[in-house]
């Protein structure tokens, strides 16, 4: 069974600009390269991704992602949606068999949890939802074939992706995984971000490293 993870990536420098209240576009890029980062550090460590693909325009998103031993693909800067079809197309054309969409603003992905996900039984075609911290978005799509479900993240996507895999002859399912409930949108979310790192102990190496700097340059 082989699983393809695929990560796409907008450019950093428009990246989070919900933070722009809280912080200016430096610190905003270098969290999210922090953020990327860590999430590809976790993906790598999976013992159940055989391929991590990094689908973006942005030049240094594709130098991190090859660092780290990702297939790089260039897209067009279209949107999150373009760029996962084009990484479930390219899924399809090396023969992966499952895709894992995956966000790069959950630095607390944990592998382990990735690994349990993963290993869950299913029958194909599927679509395994997993929502955000709210409930209502969706974080993550581990698809079985990699076309079982056309992918429409944002705004209510978690009830949305359950319509669409219906309508597209997928089983659904909403699984909750802890570590990929987090992602980073808006002050609020920085700030649990900030208040689960400091109550836990590893992992978010990048993020915990940049998170610290930036409270000791405000000091």
């Amino acid at each position: 069974m082989r699983v393809l993870a695929i990560l796409p990536v907008k450019s950093f420098d428009q990246s989070k600009q919900r933070l722009a209240a809280e912080l200016t576009a430096g610190p905003r890029r270098a969290i999210a390269e922090a953020m990327f980062s860590d999430v590809l550090t976790a993906l790598r460590r999976s013992a159940s991704i055989d391929e991590i693909l990094v689908v973006s325009s942005d030049n240094a998103a594709q130098q991190i992602g090859g660092g780290h031993g990702a297939t790089v693909l260039e897209d067009a800067g279209e949107g999150h949606n373009e760029a996962a079809t084009l990484g479930i197309r390219h899924a399809i054309e090396v023969g992966a068999d499952r895709v894992l969409c995956v966000p790069g603003d959950c630095p607390l992905l944990d592998p382990a949890e990735l690994d349990a996900l993963i290993a869950r039984p299913f029958g194909p075609p599927s679509a395994l939802i997993i929502p955000d911290r709210h409930g209502t978005g969706t974080n993550a799509l581990l698809l079985s074939p990699p076309d079982a479900l056309t992918p429409s993240f944002g705004p209510d996507s978690c009830a949305r992706h359950q319509r669409l895999a219906i309508e597209q002859g997928a089983t659904p399912e909403v699984i909750q995984v802890a570590t990929l409930a987090l992602d980073v949108d808006t002050p609020d979310d920085l700030t649990a971000l900030q208040e689960t790192l400091a109550t836990s102990h590893g992992g978010a190496a990048h993020t915990r490293g940049m998170l610290s700097q930036l409270l000791r340059s405000r000091a």
